[in-house]
């Protein structure tokens, strides 16, 4: 099935906040995350509570897509036992209820870190000395959408050539340091 986001996904802009020192709301940025997409910082509350609408809490399952600057990438929000909102720098996508039962969370994950979607989104992206890809580029973004067992086979595979990309590296790292120490021991 082919579609546009806008007709699968509700999408809103995350909300702008001041960050306290103490909170009970996770305020989610950019900074939190690498180039993939991968939390890398720990989470604190840093906002206050009564500062946030309900309809802008992230629940799980939702989609943040980090639609300004050059490091843009869709991160699959699990709550981790602590509210969270997102900041301006991320769109919210939201599967709508007639999709949540025929679109994994995790694949349209995965669909719009693919280099081709990627390559199209920063393609459309508009500003001089902060780019943004706007609310209207991504509502038409088309997908391509499997049916579940497709999808789950996708992200299956996804998840092998992750770990098989880690394995190499780790493997390249221990293949460096031992020659690295025959070097030193020759050396000697």
């Amino acid at each position: 099935m082919r579609i546009t986001l806008k007709h699968i996904a509700f999408i809103q802009t995350g909300v702008f906040a001041k960050p306290v020192k103490e909170g009970q709301i996770v305020y989610l940025q950019a900074k939190h995350f690498d180039e993939n997409g991968i939390l890398r910082s720990s989470l604190y509350p840093d906002l206050k509570e009564e500062s946030i609408s309900e309809k802008h809490l992230l629940h799980d399952g939702d989609i943040i897509f980090a639609a300004k600057g050059t490091k843009n990438f869709a991160a699959l929000y699990e709550s981790k036992n602590l509210p969270a909102v997102a900041s301006t720098s991320f769109f919210v996508i939201r599967l709508n209820e007639d999709f949540q039962d025929k679109v994994l969370p995790e694949y349209l994950t995965w669909y719009l870190n693919r280099s081709s979607s990627q390559n199209y989104l920063k393609s459309q992206a508009v500003g001089s000395s902060i780019v943004s890809i706007s609310k209207s580029v991504i509502d038409e973004l088309e997908l391509s959408i499997p049916d579940l067992d497709t999808q789950k086979a996708i992200l299956i595979i996804t998840h092998l050539r992750n770990a098989e990309r880690k394995l190499q590296q780790q493997i390249e790292s221990l293949r460096e340091k031992q020659i690295q120490q025959q070097i030193i021991n020759a050396i000697k």
